[in-house]
């Protein structure tokens, strides 16, 4: 197996108002299941396709183990590519789209014939080998993508938004097998999806990208519990993390005349870099009593999930303004007793859950 390094690697497109990709330097270690993640255009998919040798590295380089390969071909890389949509050849069986780069390779068929059953069986394919793609479910064509890339027995997975194509119970289900399956093979991985659930679920590590910058990379729970910047905060999360312009009073933040308390050394940090923006979590809301010590908001959705339910609301100066986002707030309450739709309720923050952010620069000052 093999790391791969991204050494200020820069993709600029021809006309382009900005790179692709810019000074991305980011190395995922031997056997770990990398995920990056971002909202479309952020450059995940044309990272991965520079890692692939199907894009262009304009500067820097990308290494595969100690190998600078900045300048080889894909086919010379060995790397193994799993498409967003399957890319299997409809006219071959399932064997023969699973064997078809090994025999192009020169591999003697009892060789290609013993690697395809191995996968087959590590895929729960077995009894699909004679059929042709069109006779397949979406799950089972992923999973002949999979197989694909297996049998290649590759230093690196390569895997482009693959789940993309299936539906909700399916992407599921078939996220656990990718993941339980990477960790069997203990091939490195770098995994591009749009989806932060699946980012979450899935990866060691996960890289957040926004507009051809690297913004954090971190273990999933790092990322959730200390975003390093606004952009993070405001991605990871469902239901995202609420983040509002707040004022320092007397070493408080202070939001519709409600104050949360913050430490010493945050208050020293905002003082010195200007207004903040504070973010708090839906699960970090308290229901309080009407009379109580919070901040009024008037309900605008109410989404009842069963176990839990969530209300969206607005606070008291917005509750005439513009409607192109119909919220300022997200709260996690009590499923037993959910408010009405227009009724207002009365929400405090847990002060040890609280985020600070610049509001100048995004960057966390707590």
């Amino acid at each position: 197996m093999a790391t791969v390094t991204f050494d200020r690697a820069t993709r600029i497109f021809p006309k382009a108002e900005r790179p692709a990709v810019c000074d991305l330097e980011l190395e995922i270690e031997d056997g770990e299941f990398l995920v990056l993640v971002g909202p479309s255009g952020c450059g995940k998919s044309t990272s991965l396709r520079m890692a692939a040798g199907l894009e262009w590295v304009d500067e820097g380089r990308i290494l595969i183990g100690d190998r600078d390969v900045t300048g080889v071909s894909p086919r010379d890389r060995d790397v193994a590519m799993v498409f967003q949509n399957y890319a299997l050849y409809p006219h071959m069986t399932v064997a023969e789209n699973m064997g078809f780069a090994l025999k192009i390779a020169g591999v003697k068929k009892r060789e290609i014939k013993t690697r395809v059953d191995e996968a087959a069986k590590l895929l729960d394919l077995e009894e699909y080998l004679g059929r042709r793609p069109k006779q397949l479910s979406g799950g089972q064509r992923q999973r002949v993508a999979m197989g694909r890339a297996i049998v290649r027995q590759p230093k690196v997975f390569l895997m482009d938004e693959p789940l993309s194509n299936l539906d909700a119970k399916l992407r599921v289900q078939t996220r656990a097998q990718i993941a339980a399956l990477q960790r069997r093979l203990g091939v490195t991985t770098l995994y591009v999806t749009h989806d932060q659930v699946e980012a979450m679920t899935m990866g060691d590590r996960v890289a957040v990208m926004d507009k051809g910058y690297l913004q954090q990379v971190d273990t999933p729970r790092t990322l959730f519990a200390t975003p390093g910047n606004v952009f993070v905060a405001g991605f990871i999360g469902s239901p995202q993390m609420n983040l509002l312009e707040a004022q320092l009073v007397d070493d408080a933040a202070e939001l519709d005349g409600y104050r949360v308390p913050l430490p010493r050394t945050t208050v020293d940090a905002v003082r010195e870099r200007g207004a903040m923006i504070l973010g708090f979590r839906p699960e970090a809301v308290e229901r309080v009593a009407p009379d109580g010590d919070g901040i009024s908001v008037t309900v605008s959705v109410v989404e009842e999930l069963g176990a839990d339910a969530y209300v969206y609301g607005r606070l008291p100066e917005h509750i005439a303004g513009d409607v192109v986002r119909p919220y300022d707030v997200i709260a996690r309450v009590d499923p037993r007793d959910v408010p009405s739709k227009g009724s207002v309720v009365k929400l405090a923050v847990r002060p040890e859950e609280l985020h600070v952010f610049s509001a100048a620069t995004g960057d966390r000052v707590s």
